[in-house]
């Protein structure tokens, strides 16, 4: 997704950069993020959406209102794209969100609400939800797929119990999966009706985290997984997405329960994942202070043994020298 400084998106709009910002302040529209510098980025889309509606000579909040309208069309778009089978359409229509949004809007703003609502309408068990439960879960991977690199030491695995590519659960796993992918953090994703060679992959993975995720599999199935994990990697923070409220809640004391929308669990996630990183380093800190001192203890130990040593041997010496010095002075 493109974006803009403050002087490009103020030139592409014809006004100045003050003027560009009074308007952010007093309509909170264009709307920017904060770079790691914290300067001003605009979205590509807001900006232009917002200039269209200038040039047709409307005032700037009937401008703002316009420009809003437009960007939130979108969800409709690719509703009615997926209710029609048109594989098509749903790709320019969430091309389009993408124009306009960064990815992790497009999928929160414009596809899980139309999956949402084809649900709704059409039910789980219907071809129109068929079809889109599988394009969703399509383009979902493909974007994970083009994510950038990891760039946080930092891995999870998580374990699928939803049912299968129909479950709408297991829909909003496949997000938040590209959510943490795109956050940095090394994911692997494996079923977790797989117990055999779980052993295999945590070895690969190294995971610092183990999140269970989707509500379809019984807690049995999902304690076995558990079970195995745990005998092979020893205690990891656990947490749950998704698996169902009262029943998450009855089991597994200290487990983190994240919130069901991707992009509050992949946050809360990243702050699990921080703790556990600092408990990590505090524990090698003690362990090093703990070194450091038995060190010390074994080096006054050593000393006091090597005075004790040396006192010895003086006190050996002074008894040898006695009689020698008793037989001078008799001489």
């Amino acid at each position: 997704m493109r974006h803009l400084k403050t002087s490009e998106a103020a030139a592409l709009l014809n006004v100045s950069p003050n003027t560009l910002r009074a308007w952010e302040r007093r309509f909170g529209f264009p709307k920017p993020q904060r770079s790691p510098g914290r300067h001003r980025l605009f979205t590509h889309g807001e900006v232009t959406a917002l200039r269209d509606a200038l040039q047709e000579g409307l005032s700037i909040s009937s401008a703002v209102s316009r420009a809003r309208e437009g960007l939130t069309s979108d969800p409709g778009a690719l509703f009615g794209a997926l209710v029609s089978f048109d594989t098509e359409r749903a790709d320019r229509a969430i091309e389009a969100a993408l124009a306009l949004r960064s990815v992790e809007r497009s999928v929160e703003e414009v596809l899980l609400p139309s999956l949402d609502e084809v649900q709704q309408r059409h039910g789980t068990d219907s071809a129109p939800w068929a079809f889109a439960a599988r394009w969703a879960a399509d383009w979902l991977r493909r974007a994970q797929r083009m994510a950038p690199a990891p760039v946080r030491d930092a891995a999870i695995l998580i374990a699928d119990a939803s049912r299968d590519e129909l479950d709408r659960d297991g829909l909003y796993i496949r997000a938040f999966e590209l959510f943490c992918v795109r956050g940095g953090i090394r994911t692997l994703s494996l079923s977790a009706r797989g117990v055999s060679g779980v052993g295999d992959a945590l070895a690969a993975q190294r995971p610092d985290a183990v999140v269970i995720a989707g509500s379809y599999l019984d807690d049995d199935a999902v304690a076995r997984w558990a079970y195995q994990v745990r005998l092979t990697a020893g205690s990891l923070p656990m947490a749950v997405y998704r698996r169902g409220g009262e029943r998450a809640r009855t089991r597994g004391g200290g487990t983190i329960h994240l919130p069901p929308e991707p992009s509050a669990a992949q946050i809360q996630l990243l702050e699990l994942l921080e703790r556990h990183a600092a408990a990590r380093a505090g524990e090698r800190g003690h362990g090093r202070a703990e070194a450091r001192s038995s060190t010390r203890a074994e080096a006054r130990q050593q000393g006091r043994g090597g005075q004790r040593k040396h006192n010895h041997d003086d006190q050996n010496g002074r008894r040898q020298r006695q009689p020698q010095a008793r037989a001078a002075a008799a001489g």
